[in-house]
């Protein structure tokens, strides 16, 4: 039997990444996030993310979907992935864009709209659980913070 010693990085470099990589921690805290609230709209067939594209579908003028990505912080090919289910199940129309026809712009139907009425109502009780849990003032200083990440 062969044994191989590896040469790896010194404890004390992996106890500095884990206590103080932004990164890593936004993952773990987005990943506890997303199952919490993916858990609260399964009674929609809505994952977190279908949650928030439809509720960026909610405006009177459908936006592009050139813009809805970054704003979503989606690649534009991610996006259209997202969109195929939600279409497929009537809650959102890709349309043509009268001012570039070559450019696509998506509309909440009258469906989407009545299950995001339930599914919003449920998104804010789930919130106002997870706020609650947090110190006074942190869910404001999360969200100040995560907004200066470029």
């Amino acid at each position: 039997m062969l044994e191989t010693t590896l040469d790896l990085l010194p404890r004390d470099t992996f106890l500095t990444v884990r206590d103080t990589c932004l990164c890593l921690a936004t993952q773990r805290a987005a990943r506890r996030l997303a199952r919490r609230f993916d858990t609260a709209l399964r009674p929609f067939g809505l994952t977190n993310g279908q949650f928030s594209l439809m509720m960026a579908l909610n405006q009177p003028e459908p936006p592009p979907m050139g813009r809805l990505a970054p704003f979503l912080g989606m690649e534009p090919s991610t996006l259209t992935a997202a969109v195929k289910p939600l279409g497929r199940r009537g809650l959102l129309v890709v349309e043509a864009d009268p001012e570039d026809l070559r450019s696509r712009r998506l509309r909440i139907t009258p469906e989407g709209v009545a299950l995001m009425r339930g599914a919003v109502a449920v998104w804010a009780d789930t919130h106002a659980a997870l706020d609650a849990e947090l110190a006074a003032g942190t869910p404001d200083v999360l969200r100040k913070g995560l907004a200066e990440i470029a």
